[in-house]
């Protein structure tokens, strides 16, 4: 067997959150549902009033109505107006990728996120900060042995102001054969005691809780799902990073999104700002949920798909897609969603002010 070398992480140098100059403070970027948004095309308008439609006959038969977003949509401060939609009941299920689980927990416990990357690259210090990976990676961990999920175990962590660290007697107990948290808990416990951490109640106050989202979730008990691509973000640069954790915790958010999913029939599914994951993660959920569905003797065929970005498009996807030869064939997500039945609708539109047209249609 060849022996292939790997990077030691223990050798880089961890600095201070406080230390990191930010691009972006939530209270200044902070958008709120009463915020006056910028006058969209009308082809967007008409798309929004069906959507927010779809939305009142999905609550009023208790189907679905997903939100799936991309780290932006956080970095815009958007996270008052997604607590809105949540604490009205017209959002069943939240959803991000890794980055946006990480400017949400930056904006709660500090008030500030967004890092210059070119810079802080340059100097080897791009995503070395000591809280966001000792914090973020401890709240997965604990999370993978208490069996949440990795939205919910930083939701917990926000929502809670700290983390319950199991005593080391019970970790030590519980791995045995046949115990389905074994691995868990001796992961759980490695990480303790190499970095010297004490069993019981450790504080971490948030003093901006009130701008998680994914607290908000926790709070108010619907699911926030994480879906991390290894490597991908910073807090995998710390030694407490687990890719064990990691998989246990992603792993049971991508079970409840396909949960969620299956809940679809008469549904609305959001997807704003995310060109890869909420198309990939969505393709693979409603498929299994079909799979089980035709056995059971049931449809899942009329899911709505409202789909939101920057890019623009010149193709009218109520068509289908557009063929090989046109640009718009390349815009992966559309297409995606188009392949998936039901009804899908694009709108190019800056995230904020799709969302705050979508809440006054929904106000009305």
């Amino acid at each position: 067997m060849t022996a292939y070398s790997e990077f030691n992480r223990r050798k880089v140098k961890m600095r201070p959150l406080k230390d990191r100059a930010n691009k972006v403070r939530i209270e200044e970027a902070q958008v709120r549902p009463d915020d006056e948004p910028a006058e969209l095309p009308q082809l967007a308008l008409d798309v929004i009033a069906d959507t927010a439609q779809r939305m009142r006959f999905a609550r009023e038969h208790e189907r679905a109505r997903m939100l799936v977003f991309g780290a932006h949509t956080i970095k815009n401060g958007l996270s008052p107006t997604l607590t809105w939609l949540i604490d009205e009941g017209w959002i069943t299920h939240m959803a991000t990728n890794g980055a946006g689980v990480i400017h949400d927990w930056e904006f709660a416990f500090q008030g500030e996120s967004s890092e210059d990357v070119r810079d802080n690259v340059s100097r080897g210090e791009f995503g070395a900060w000591e809280e966001t990976g000792r914090y973020l990676n401890l709240a997965l961990n604990v999370g993978a042995y208490a069996g949440l999920g990795y939205g919910e175990s930083i939701g917990a962590l926000v929502e809670n102001e700290g983390l319950d660290i199991p005593p080391r007697d019970e970790l030590k107990s519980a791995i045995v054969p046949g115990n389905a948290l074994a691995g868990a808990a001796a992961d759980l416990l490695e990480k303790l005691d190499t970095l010297k951490i004490k069993s019981g109640k450790l504080k971490v106050p948030h003093p901006f809780k009130n701008f998680g989202l994914q607290a908000a979730a926790f709070r108010l008990g619907i699911p926030f799902t994480g879906h991390p691509m290894f490597g991908h973000d910073i807090h995998y640069i710390h030694p407490m990073n687990c890719g064990a954790a990691i998989g246990r915790t992603a792993e049971r958010d991508f079970l409840r999104f396909a949960h969620s999913v299956s809940e679809l029939d008469g549904g609305v599914y959001l997807s704003i700002g995310s060109a890869v994951m909420s198309p990939m993660v969505f393709e693979k959920s409603l498929s299994m949920a079909r799979n089980v569905a035709i056995q059971e003797g049931r449809q899942l065929s009329n899911p709505y798909m409202c789909v939101v970005d920057l890019a623009k498009s010149h193709w009218d996807w109520t068509q289908g897609e557009p063929p090989e030869d046109n640009p718009d064939y390349y815009l992966r997500y559309n297409k995606t969603f188009a392949r998936m039945g039901g009804t899908m609708r694009y709108i190019s539109s800056d995230n904020r002010d799709f969302l705050l047209t979508l809440v006054r249609a929904l106000q009305e």
